[in-house]
């Protein structure tokens, strides 16, 4: 599977736990430039990573750090409650201008959706004050969605990037179809 992933994605795949988890994509945000990680990742996670670009700790309370971060390589959207300092680690990490907001009235923003750098796929109930927002700060196409035969929660359905992407195993031919423009691969 880890091949799949690598071939599909164009990508070399690191191979690590954080926090003693394999649930990785909840405790990490990462783009083209680095990473951010969860305040209690392990000194052997982060130079792991830190070989493959920036990394941060997230510091604060908040521990699931790839739920309450957007990014791309343009911008990163986080969870309104974050910390000035926070949203600082972020941006130096991430190499991005980072906003605070919403999506579908959600704080979990990167659960609510998944970026590229081709396009955004947004949860079903995204307002239109919050599309705008994303729209400018973003700069790419936003569309909304859902995966894995209706779930609005794109962030735990879909692993993307500007070359490829992987959908849940219950996603579902129209919503592939909306996945696929939404984040470019039609075009």
């Amino acid at each position: 599977m880890v091949h799949r992933l690598e071939e599909g994605l164009e990508v070399v795949s690191i191979r690590t736990a954080i926090c003693g988890s394999s649930v990785v994509g909840s405790l990490v945000c990462g783009n083209s430039n680095g990473f951010v990680l969860n305040h209690q990742a392990s000194e052997k996670a982060i130079q792991m990573l830190s070989a493959h670009g920036k990394t941060a700790k997230l510091p604060g309370k908040i521990s699931a750090v790839g739920n309450v971060i957007l990014a791309n390589d343009s911008a990163a959207l986080v969870h309104p409650g974050l910390t000035k300092k926070a949203r600082e680690k972020i941006s130096e990490a991430l190499g991005v201008d980072v906003y605070k907001g919403t999506i579908g009235g959600l704080k979990t923003v990167g659960m609510a959706a998944v970026a590229t750098n081709k396009g955004i796929l947004v949860h079903p109930k995204v307002s239109d004050e919050e599309l705008a927002a994303l729209d400018d700060h973003f700069g790419v196409p936003v569309d909304v969605g859902t995966v894995n035969f209706g779930s609005p929660l794109i962030g735990s359905g879909i692993l993307a990037n500007s070359k490829g992407y992987f959908a849940g195993e219950e996603t579902s031919g129209p919503e592939l179809g909306r996945i696929e423009d939404a984040l470019g691969f039609l075009k």
